[in-house]
């Protein structure tokens, strides 16, 4: 039993939920009344219910994002159509913009848009004490993260055997890119250092080895940043992994001789590129010096073992076709080990819907909301895209396949060359998805000799070296990958 059940919808098992442990280790009195639930997202409707009212609440704070709003809606209709007397909080970024267009939000008796960790105590004492607040939707202002507990505690041994740790050193982000809902939060608010040591200090000595920060620009604070990379340098061991946001265009030399010290496999930096294209940079009010972010991710291939994972953008206002395909030869001539192609999204309360008219911007209106097409790229043109992304996944940053796909992108234009493999697997497949990984070989030998022209003997012989380098790379745990999948 427990008064207060705090649940959310993971996108996979592997990822824990780092919101809701925020909550729970800030509920102080109320903690020892309250318990966790975490569902994935192939939990039916019936079961993630059953298991809320199994414990028999009286108030259920749900955790709502991009990733899970369908689920969460479905959730929270069929509580309230269960027992109308039970108080749901809805909480997270889905809900904390435009929430009264929500259905969601109308099934909920509360929304605290924002960070919940005060705000989701006081109003579950008021509930408790029987003094409901007259208002439904209630803002939470940003905390100070040094008035804040720690929620790392909150791990527990099966986590950190078997699950990404998610930490934080800070909040917010002082750049104003208008298609992320960092932008709204211009103030970079950080936690106290000593604190957060002493607390991932004692995950290291339970076991636990992989880490992705959340922040979004890690390398904003060059000292900060310094310092907790010397902290998990003086204590790195085999099998740790690292996982960091960084601003590409900001690397001093001191941030370059520290993550030259980092073995091979331990660290994989996030550099968001989005565009190469200026005038796109600047309608978007994204500040970058591309020629500086380009310098730096050469000096971090060719200095470092680091795993540079790179992100572009397709259908920003006001880049087309033939921007996308030239920002994308840029970033892949300068040998990152992945591209993540992704495609834009209205994120709710994003200022990029300031452009939808003059670029005439169609966004899907489910989530996670992408971009339809636009005044540069028709429906049919974005739909070719958003297989090139997807093949590109399965064929070039799954790692498994990566001397059959350098083969395939040699020359002028790797883009291009790619999007012709892609046009022709979705001829040959009529599918993007549930095709296997020995399909794929079989389809990408196919190509190299049908269309390529390569003796079946050289397919051959790329597909048994990429075999073996997956091997290796699984055995030494240094294909070891921690993907974001709020963008």
């Amino acid at each position: 039993m427990a008064d207060i059940v705090l649940a959310t919808f993971n996108a996979r098992y592997e990822h824990c939920s780092f919101g809701l442990r925020c909550l729970l280790a800030n509920l102080g009195d109320l903690a020892p009344r309250a318990k966790m639930l975490e569902f994935s997202l192939d939990m039916r409707t019936p079961e993630a219910a059953e298991a809320i009212l199994m414990l028999a609440p009286r108030i259920v704070g749900l955790g709502v994002y991009v990733w899970n709003a369908r689920e969460s809606a479905m959730l929270v209709s069929e509580l309230k159509r269960l027992h109308p007397e039970l108080v749901v909080v809805l909480g997270g970024p889905e809900v904390s913009h435009e929430p009264a267009g929500q259905q969601i939000c109308l099934d909920a008796d509360f929304v605290i848009s924002g960070e919940g960790e005060l705000a989701f105590p006081l109003l579950c004492r008021a509930l408790m004490s029987g003094q409901a607040p007259a208002e439904k939707y209630i803002p939470a202002s940003p905390p100070d993260p040094a008035a804040l507990e720690l929620p790392y505690g909150l791990y527990t041994n099966e986590d950190i055997a078997h699950r990404v740790i998610y930490a934080e050193a800070s909040r917010g982000c002082p750049f104003c890119c208008e298609f992320c809902l960092s932008s709204l939060d211009k103030a970079v608010r950080y936690f106290p250092p000593e604190r957060n040591f002493a607390a991932w200090e004692k995950l290291l000595e339970r076991g636990a080895l992989g880490f992705k920060f959340t922040d979004r620009t890690f390398n904003l604070d060059i000292e900060r940043a310094a310092a907790i990379l010397n902290f998990f340098l003086e204590r790195c061991r085999p099998g740790l992994f690292l996982h960091f946001e960084m601003v590409p265009d900001r690397f001093p030399e001191e941030l370059f001789a520290l993550v030259k010290k980092f073995p091979t496999g331990s660290l994989q930096l996030e550099v968001g590129l989005q565009t190469f294209n200026e005038a796109v940079a600047a309608r978007i009010g994204r500040r970058q010096d591309s020629a500086a972010a380009e310098n730096n991710l050469l000096r971090l291939r060719r200095e470092t073992s680091a795993y540079i994972h790179a992100d572009l953008i397709i259908g920003l206002p006001g880049e087309g076709l033939a921007s996308f395909a030239a920002g994308f030869d840029r970033l892949a001539a300068l040998g990152p080990q992945e591209i993540q192609v992704g495609i834009l999204k209205h994120l709710r309360g994003a200022p990029i819907a300031r452009h939808d008219a003059e670029w005439e911007m169609i966004y899907s209106a489910q989530p996670p909301y992408e971009l339809r097409q636009n005044g540069l790229l028709d429906f049919f043109t974005m739909q070719r895209l958003r297989r090139f992304a997807r093949y590109w996944d399965l064929a070039a940053n799954s790692g498994v396949f990566a001397e059959t796909s350098a083969l395939i992108c040699a020359g002028l234009s790797p883009f291009n060359n790619f999007l012709a493999l892609s046009d022709w697997l979705y001829a040959r497949t009529g599918a993007t998805h549930a095709i296997s990984r020995e399909r794929l070989r079989g389809l990408l030998a196919c190509y190299l000799t049908e269309r390529l022209g390569q003796p079946a003997g050289k397919a051959e012989e790329l597909a048994g070296r990429d075999a073996l380098a997956a091997r290796r790379r699984a055995a030494s745990g240094a294909g070891r990958q921690v993907r974001r999948l709020e963008k």
